[in-house]
């Protein structure tokens, strides 16, 4: 006889009630952790506070706005479709009043990466006035935390779930609605969500390692480098034992998610080989 944990959470923080739920609350702790990592560091770098006031609007608008175009783009379909089961499947672009529905769920991580980027370059130019890779290497330590409070959020939403497995730590997800069986199913899988935090939570201590005691920070791109590579390097090695999250997947071998991953993985290698002198630290 295998063994399995049963996982029977539901993200209601209330019975009988959608919002507010426990994967909401579990995104916004890690909005806030970030806000509290990045709040230290300017203040041992004696940054003025109103600079972090500033810095948390684009932080939060990009990260909703880019997660949601994100999976608008890459995952969800597009126009309306009629499934295997029967039941269409509304698309974004037959019903746009869809894409403002970011409660329903559908967020994607590579989308918020992209737009936060954008808004960063913004914020570096416009708002701080420092090189565009000093907020980029500070962010990367905050951000791996609050990746790993919304993988946690997912957990518990029962949602990115991996592949059956009979591994002794296989979780039985009660509440997993298999859109391909058109029911609800509780093979045992692999726990996919809780597999990419705790990489995530193990790249935070590495961040935090290099920039506490290895003063990291004054190497212009090689906080914001480890980030791209551990963090996407992890997203693209549990995408094997994950179950797909779209049908446009670009070939047999690697799925959206693993193509959208290289790219990234690519920028973080460059800025950790290359050969450029040390950021000097105003």
């Amino acid at each position: 006889m295998n063994l399995v944990i049963n996982w029977e959470v539901t993200p209601e923080l209330f019975e009988n009630m959608k919002t507010p739920n426990l994967y909401g609350l579990l995104f916004v702790t890690g909005l806030i952790a970030g806000y509290f990592i990045v709040k230290n560091m300017f203040k041992r770098e004696d940054i003025k506070e109103e600079f972090l006031d500033k810095l948390v609007f684009y932080i939060v608008l990009s990260t909703i706005i880019g997660a949601r175009l994100g999976h608008v783009l890459f995952y969800g379909p597009y126009f309306d479709v009629i499934n295997e089961n029967g039941f269409i499947e509304r698309g974004y672009f037959s019903h746009p009043i869809d894409i403002l529905k970011v409660w329903e769920g559908g967020l994607a991580s590579h989308g918020a990466t992209l737009m936060i980027l954008i808004a960063l370059y913004f914020y570096s130019k416009k708002v701080i006035q420092k090189p565009y890779l000093w907020i980029l290497d500070r962010i990367a330590v905050a951000a791996t935390i609050t990746a790993c409070f919304i993988r946690l959020g997912n957990l518990v939403n029962s949602e990115i779930v991996g592949i059956p497995t009979d591994l002794p730590w296989a979780f039985s997800f009660t509440h997993f609605y298999n859109e391909e069986l058109g029911m609800y199913d509780a093979t045992p899988r692999h726990p996919a969500q809780l597999y990419e935090a705790i990489c995530y939570l193990f790249t935070f201590g590495f961040l935090s390692f290099l920039y506490y005691k290895k003063k990291a920070y004054e190497h212009a791109g090689k906080l914001f480098g480890w980030f791209m590579v551990l963090t996407w390097g992890a997203r693209f090695m549990v995408e094997f034992i994950k179950i797909g999250q779209t049908d446009r997947d670009f070939t047999w071998a690697l799925n959206t998610g693993q193509m959208l991953s290289i790219p990234l993985i690519g920028v973080g290698i460059y800025f950790l080989i290359r050969k450029k002198p040390a950021l000097k630290v105003e």
